[in-house]
């Protein structure tokens, strides 16, 4: 289990985002609202066009919003211009997505280098590749590993930075339910060990389990919130 989760991490406050323009306009936010606490493990669980998307990407400074008010520990990222955005993305947070985004002529080891290269305070990139269960498939290519493996080369590239926020994108998405299930098991694991602030996006119910406290999201809004009493393992989810 997590550390206890005491101090604020990430907060929210009256977070919008609009796309276009005029009859066009898509508003993807409407004023969400939320915490996230130092060590807990929250799933953000919603349909798609829900909006979950696009608030991982603010909180992650990979967009910005049209209104609002976001804040990193003391630090109020709404109001970074792009340069301190990226310097905010390599120094603190990680990023999994649901496609792997491995650089296809790098083994599973130097696809997790390239990030340590340019990390304040780095994890030895093997050390990374064992937490997600891939000692033995160091020097392999992308191509020669499963999707499941994979994606857990991927984890292990956005852990090696040691960052303080975990964002997940539907990162078994593209997987079948067993495989999904082995890279939950490798997030949960990063979780215990490391105590990172993790945060994971997805539109099925049952991974909810696996979480201290569940965000439904609707219609740009945040339209339930609840903690659960006990997290379930990942190993015992099904779908």
């Amino acid at each position: 289990m997590a550390p206890e989760a005491t101090e604020s991490t990430l907060r929210a406050r009256a977070l919008t985002k609009v796309y276009g323009s005029g009859d066009l306009r898509v508003h993807a936010l409407r004023g969400v609202d939320l915490e996230l606490r130092t060590g807990e493990l929250v799933v953000l669980l919603g349909p798609s066009g829900s909006g979950k998307s696009t608030l991982l990407n603010l909180l992650g400074g990979l967009d910005t919003a049209t209104s609002g008010e976001i804040r990193f520990q003391d630090h109020e990222l709404t109001r970074y211009d792009d340069r301190e955005l990226t310097r905010y993305r390599r120094e603190h947070v990680g990023f999994v997505f649901q496609f792997y985004n491995l650089i296809p002529s790098l083994t599973a080891l130097e696809n997790v280098e390239l990030v340590t290269e340019v990390a304040l305070q780095p994890m030895e990139p093997r050390r990374a590749l064992e937490m997600v269960g891939l000692e033995e498939r160091l020097h392999h290519f992308p191509a020669q590993l499963s999707g499941g493996e994979q994606q857990r080369v991927a984890i292990a590239r956005a852990i090696a930075k040691q960052p303080d926020i975990l964002l997940c994108d539907e990162p078994t998405g593209a997987l079948d339910s067993r495989t999904g299930i082995l890279v939950l098991e490798a997030v949960e694991h990063i979780h215990a060990r490391l105590g990172t602030t993790t945060v994971l996006i997805t539109h099925n119910a049952v991974i909810a389990d696996m979480a201290d406290r569940v965000l439904v999201l609707g219609d740009g809004r945040i339209q339930e919130e609840r903690r659960n009493a006990t997290r379930r393992a990942a190993r015992e989810l099904s779908w």
